[in-house]
């Protein structure tokens, strides 16, 4: 059993984050994730460090059967696979 997080930018995910008995693991999310990080941050106005650091927070600790791995590799697929993004104004629209 692995316990994980998720790291978002306001509810754009970034990073999974999973820890087992034996360590800690991180998988980024592919770099759309980022992209799409980045021109939300523009288009909210928070291009200062102070108002661009404020959006980061943790979801909540959960618990999946699997190694830190495991579960880190098979939540970063379900997000990449399940959440729409796009370069349109809003990153969550269908384009």
């Amino acid at each position: 059993m692995a316990s994980y997080q998720v790291l978002y930018w306001r509810e754009i995910p970034s990073l999974v984050k999973a820890s087992d008995a034996t360590g800690e693991v991180s998988v980024r999310l592919p770099q759309r994730f980022h992209d799409a990080i980045d021109e939300a941050a523009m288009q909210a106005g928070a291009t200062d460090t102070e108002a661009y650091l404020a959006g980061w927070h943790w979801g909540p600790v959960q618990q999946r059967p699997g190694t830190a791995p495991e579960v880190a590799e098979a939540i970063a697929a379900d997000l990449a696979a399940s959440t729409l993004l796009s370069t349109s104004p809003d990153p969550f629209r269908e384009p």
